[in-house]
């Protein structure tokens, strides 16, 4: 036995000597061990995987961050970790683990960080193949890892707690840097990315509060532990409370099955290596190692954030972002009164120089307004000196900011059709291109230099000079260009129609909106000869482009109280609206008092010709799987433009008839982009009634504010046709069964749901979609609207991520079956029969826009 120890003793040495030549020791390093950044050692884990030590920083080879990386990978060090330091260490740093259990790093005999454990216990330090470098105590306790002080990286496994922050690298050009935490509301938690400003010895620290430009879930009233995580199987999200309460995605990988795990300790190497990183540009992104791309090994994103650069607060300091040509990357500008460097950092900023004079006064004759045209501004609450709604024109909102000695600039546009001026006494998180907004910088007026201000050197006997200097040059480049401009305009007259046409296709596959003209639309569509259907905005003809292309070209009649200004404007905003299941706008045409809008032309037609069985269309037949992904793909459209959209969307009339389908049966909303645009800062909007019929929420008729939880009730309603392929009020049934909801629920609570199913698909239905689809339906029609679910949540229910409890019946629901099914059916039989007359001797209507619904008994 002793002979054992001995051996066993002596071969650990040999290891030890042998890894000490190599510069790695093995994954179990005792107190007393040490790395030294000269020659570059490391602590490796059991397998290879990951590495703690000693990393060279990508500016200097001499210097070193205390970090982890993955070990085994080829190219250049991927960093998941670094020690929070100052700045880098040099060769003459040194890590030990001392006896006393506690890591301390020093540099130049200064200790620069420390783990802080002394005298806790420790007696091992561990580099795990999860990337998790842990302090175990003699009974295996962890005492201290890395894990629960992270940088930018989130490993699997790995949790953020609300009380810990991801933090990128500091922008070398403006110096701010971003986080990923937990935001505490009054009452919810949500994980959010925040930009947060680079520190100024010159400004008040409430000047410098950060902005939060995207968020995450929002969880409610927990009283448990609150986490995100990312788990091995690539799925991002945050569990909350105890194991059983559940979890919320952000991203769920489409190969996980498994749900987000529970357990945190796990120490094993993940079968897939990923790394969830916040990025130096403000971007939180997801990587998977694939070692066969191309034939190459290499990280490859999964899933990113933010999918617009220039919704990212800070993105280009406090200058202006843009999309490049490929509308995937930031393009930066400067303010008015500065200059971009070749740091690219903007330089003489406007916002930093004082505007009030010795008193407080204004300093009016000092300086002039310049105009930037389509661009918006991120701004913090601290930031704003007052907002003005009673300005009517827009260079109004520039003489404001000009007689005002605190302003440095102002935005004007449009929220609600309503004019707003913000007056701003900061420019710190950056700016954006938005068509419907401008902004108005105040500079100084005796700028003459290409940065806005007048260099202290020059005279002004120089400056005149060189404006002399410069009049011939200008003149002679005028004249070729006139020349030039004549020779094009020789060109373009007889190749004008084919120019047209090709710009037109150009703008159609870039996806900017098109301004067509009314001829132009009157020759496509045959002078609107082809009826496809009309509804509560106007009618829809089908058209053809000179190309071929097919569309759908919407006559308004319900947007005369638009202006052309506020047409276009919008017609902007939804064209920059791209989802697979919302119906692509081409272009438009505002000329006169003719208002259109050109679609992407839907084959297969509206979703109420296969779901409603009539003479027409006996032939057309959604069988159940073909309707589900209908079902699904509807909510998801929806949850895009009520939850992931810059301007936040109520659509205001779901129904089968406002849903399209293409050739391959994908569902696309249409007509969303003529309901009320809600801005992100508004919860809610009260607004004339509108919808149709059987679609409408309690909350329309009865007179309380209108959330896009409205559109989650018609929704609701319209899931429950799906279903059943049939209408929810159908007066062609007997007092039993003519009011679906009612009947459903009742099949629904006995266990016999699949009675509810459409009868012509003869039991073809898969029972457990089918229950999710009831409940999720009975859920999104309840009357209280707190009780309804938001469309992100819809979508989770039917692709079964959450578990669904079974509904209470809603109220409306419940107060008809009270009244007595037999005298509600023969009330509306008799209202049903006079509109039956009515319509017969008038024209006919669409009805999609009324005052009441019969459905809510409200």
């Amino acid at each position: 036995m002793a002979a054992s120890s001995c051996f066993f003793y002596a071969l650990a040495f040999c290891f030890l000597i042998l890894a000490d030549i190599d510069g790695c020791i093995s994954s179990t390093i005792r107190m007393g061990s040490r790395l030294l950044a000269s020659e570059k050692q490391s602590w490796i884990s059991e397998n290879g995987t990951f590495a703690f030590g000693f990393s060279p920083t990508t500016n200097s080879p001499d210097q070193f961050r205390l970090s982890i990386w993955f070990a085994e990978l080829p190219g250049d060090r991927v960093l998941v970790w670094s020690a929070y330091l100052n700045s880098p260490v040099s060769k003459e740093a040194v890590l030990e683990f001392d006896t006393t259990g506690n890591l301390v790093l020093f540099h130049k005999d200064t200790t620069v960080w420390a783990s802080n454990t002394s005298y806790a216990g420790v007696e091992t330090a561990v580099m795990s193949e999860n990337g998790n470098f842990i302090l175990y105590s003699g009974n295996l306790t962890i005492v201290w890892q890395s894990f629960s002080h992270p940088s930018d990286t989130l490993l699997p496994g790995q949790a953020l707690t609300v009380s810990q922050e991801l933090t990128s690298s500091v922008s070398p050009s403006h110096g701010g840097y971003y986080t990923l935490k937990m935001l505490q509301q009054p009452t919810s938690l949500n994980l959010a990315l925040t930009y947060n400003l680079p520190e100024s010895d010159g400004m008040s620290p409430e000047l410098y509060t950060n902005y939060s430009y995207w968020s995450g879930p929002e969880i409610s009233n927990v009283t448990g532990n609150v986490v995100a995580m990312l788990d091995g199987a690539g799925s991002f999200g945050v569990m909350y409370g105890s194991s059983s309460d559940g979890a919320v995605y952000v991203y769920k990988n489409d190969g996980d099955h498994g749900g987000l795990p529970s357990a945190t300790n796990q120490t094993s190497r993940p079968s897939v290596l990923r790394r969830l990183i916040l990025e130096m540009n403000g971007n939180l992104r997801l990587y998977r190692w694939d070692n066969d791309v191309n034939g190459s090994s290499q990280w490859v994103p999964e899933w990113a954030a933010v999918s617009n650069p220039c919704d990212i607060a800070g993105i280009c300091g406090n200058g202006i972002c843009g999309l490049d040509r490929s509308k995937t990357n930031a393009s930066c500008s400067c303010l008015p009164g500065s200059k971009l460097g070749n740091d690219r950092q903007c330089w003489g900023n406007s916002s930093l120089t004082g505007k009030c004079g010795p008193h407080h006064e204004n300093l009016t004759s000092q300086f002039k307004i310049s105009a930037v045209q389509q661009t918006n501004y991120y701004f913090s609450d601290s930031s704003v000196i007052a907002n003005y709604s009673d300005i009517d024109t827009v260079s109004k909102c520039g003489d404001v900011c000009l007689s005002d000695c605190d302003c440095i600039a102002s935005v004007y546009g449009l929220n609600e059709e309503k004019p707003y001026c913000w007056v701003l006494r900061s420019l710190e998180f950056g700016g954006f291109e938005d068509p419907g907004s401008t902004m108005f910088v105040k500079v100084e007026s005796n700028g003459s230099s290409a940065d806005g201000t007048k260099r202290s050197g020059d005279s002004d006997e120089s400056v005149i000079s060189r404006k002399k200097i410069l009049v011939l040059p200008i003149v002679l480049s005028m004249i070729f260009l006139i020349v030039l401009l004549s020779c094009l305009l020789y060109f373009s007259v007889h190749r004008k129609r084919s120019l047209k046409r090709a710009l037109k296709n150009s703008l159609i596959v870039s996806g900017a909106p098109i301004n067509f003209s009314y001829r132009d639309l009157q020759c496509a569509t045959n002078n609107f000869s082809q009826l496809l259907g009309t509804g509560g905005f106007g009618s829809v003809y089908k058209g053809s482009l000179g190309d071929g292309t097919l569309i759908a070209v919407k006559k308004l009649d319900r947007m005369l109280p638009h202006g052309e200004k506020e047409f276009i404007t919008e017609v902007n905003t939804i064209s920059s609206m791209h989802h697979m299941n919302l119906v692509r706008l081409w272009g438009y045409c505002s000329q006169g008092t003719q208002r259109l809008l050109v679609y992407e032309f839907m084959k297969n037609g509206s979703l109420d010709k296969w779901i409603f069985p009539s003479y027409n269309n006996r032939d057309r037949l959604l069988d159940w799987s073909t309707r589900y992904l209908v079902a699904v793909g509807t909510a998801q459209g929806i949850a895009y433009f009520h939850e992931q959209c810059r301007d936040r969307i109520i659509h205001c009339d779901i129904k089968p008839e406002n849903i399209l389908l293409d050739e391959n049966f994908c569902p696309k909303v249409s007509d969303f982009g003529l309901a009320k645009l809600m801005g992100r800062e508004h919860s809610h909007v009260v607004t004339m009634v509108r919808g149709t019929r059987g679609y409408l929420a309690p909350e329309w008729v009865s007179n309380r504010p209108i959330t896009v939880k409205a559109d989650v009730y018609s929704y609701g309603m319209l899931l429950l046709e799906i279903v059943g392929g049939r209408r929810n009020l159908d007066m062609t049934f007997d007092a039993e069964d003519f009011f679906f909801p009612g009947w459903a629920f009742k099949e629904l609570v006995n266990g016999t749901p699949m009675k509810v199913a459409d009868r012509r698909l003869e039991g073809a239905v898969e029972e457990e979609e089918l229950m999710r689809a009831l409940k999720t339906a009975f859920w999104c029609i309840q009357d209280e609207v707190s009780m309804r679910p938001y469309m992100g949540e819809v979508v989770r229910m039917l692709e079964g991520s959450v578990d669904i409890n079974i509904p209470q019946m809603p109220q409306t629901v419940q107060e008809l079956i009270e009244e007595g099914l037999d005298h509600v059916y023969k009330a509306m039989k008799r209202e049903f029969n006079h509109f039956s007359s009515f319509t017969n001797t008038t024209r006919p209507s669409s009805l999609a826009t009324c005052s009441y619904s019969t459905v809510s008994p409200r």
